[in-house]
């Protein structure tokens, strides 16, 4: 005669029987901010922590699961000592995760993760429960001071050493970025021209020009480029983010060379006929130095008012009748297109015509080297 099973023999046979460390599949029967319970098939629920569901200390599990999800557990004990089954959500996928940045790292695999955290040496990015650092010089291919505008953004990367025994992994953004520039720096290179018309960003002002961004290549649009007329300093024409079009100067290498100076806007196109010796022209006094005054005739034209053009009056030092912006009204006495030199007479407009020992005076002075001492200076 068969032994009879009591109700609590049947009800414990009808359980499965588990084992610490091993994978099992429970149904989420309750859950609390800091607690899920979850129902594993056993005699016992599972009890997961928020601890072992995620190292984001933030999250509300109330608001992360609800009771009928079903999650996949690792068992960390059977028995807790209060009859509880201890189980990790977050170790297992941390193992899952591991072996998935494993596999991205002997592949050579692109990673995409949100940046969880900046510090001054880098940043943070987790990918399936496996933190990830990668050095503040791995961050971008130029230096960046403040890491802080990469929180919260999702950024590409790759694995360049893995050890899971030491917990180590860290990332790579920069060879990325510079594959990708070397890549648009090809395209770029291959459909421009010397003399093309291209459109750039602003990048960076400089004392001595500003760096336009073409795509993949750095222009360099030096200030003497930057107006057929006289540029004070670079920032106080452009800023950062401009979008202009310019000129492609000259390509030498990977170094292009941009300008601002149109053929079409050459304000000494016509400048034979606008300019001929005994036309009358008024213009604003650009600059002064001992024996002259430039003025400006137009953007990117001066001419040169020598003292001794001034009046029918001595007069010692131009700064002594005239101030910087004033107008005047002067007839052209010499023109040189070659070597744009423009020669001025106030004088001449009410006195005769200046003798040839005058005209070899004014003639004799050299206006190019003249402005080139004043920007050595």
């Amino acid at each position: 005669m068969s032994e009879e099973l009591t109700f609590e023999q049947m009800l414990e046979d009808s359980f499965k029987t588990i084992h610490t460390g091993e994978v099992v599949e429970g149904t989420v029967i309750d859950v609390k901010p800091d607690e899920i319970i979850l129902n594993i098939g056993y005699k016992a629920d599972g009890i997961l922590t928020k601890y072992e569901y995620t190292n984001d200390n933030s999250v509300d599990l109330t608001t992360a699961v609800k009771i009928g999800d079903t999650l996949e557990v690792k068992i960390l004990k059977v028995n807790d000592g209060d009859g509880q089954v201890l189980v990790t959500y977050k170790r297992l996928q941390q193992e899952k995760g591991s072996k998935r940045i494993e596999e991205a790292f002997n592949n050579h695999e692109v990673l995409k993760a949100v940046v969880s955290q900046v510090q001054d040496g880098g940043l943070t990015v987790i990918v399936d429960e496996t933190r990830i650092f990668i050095p503040a010089s791995l961050v971008s291919d130029t230096y960046e001071r403040d890491l802080s505008k990469y929180k919260d953004q999702e950024i590409e990367f790759v694995v360049i050493e893995f050890s899971p025994r030491k917990r180590r992994c860290i990332g790579d953004r920069k060879q990325l970025l510079v594959a990708k520039k070397a890549e648009l720096q090809k395209e770029l290179f291959e459909k421009i021209h010397e003399g093309d018309t291209v459109e750039g960003v602003v990048k960076n002002v400089t004392d001595f020009g500003a760096f336009i961004d073409l795509g993949g290549v750095d222009g360099l649009l030096h200030i003497s480029e930057m107006s057929w007329g006289r540029v004070e300093h670079p920032k106080k024409v452009f800023k950062v983010g401009d979008t202009i079009k310019v000129l492609v100067k000259e390509i030498n290498g990977n170094k292009v060379a941009l300008s601002l100076k149109f053929d079409d806007q050459n304000p000494w196109k016509d400048a034979a006929e606008k300019y001929a010796i005994g036309n009358v022209v008024t213009g604003k006094v650009a600059r002064m130095t001992e024996f002259g005054a430039f003025v400006e005739l137009d953007n990117g034209v001066d001419a040169l008012l020598h003292v001794s053009q001034i009046s029918k009056d001595h007069i010692e030092k131009p700064s002594d009748v005239l101030t910087t912006g004033q107008e005047v009204t002067a007839k052209i006495v010499d023109f040189n297109e070659a070597e744009h030199k423009i020669s001025l007479s106030i004088k001449a407009l009410t006195a005769p015509e200046p003798k040839k020992d005058d005209d070899e005076d004014v003639a004799s002075v050299d206006i190019d080297a003249v402005i080139a001492s004043e920007s050595e200076e």
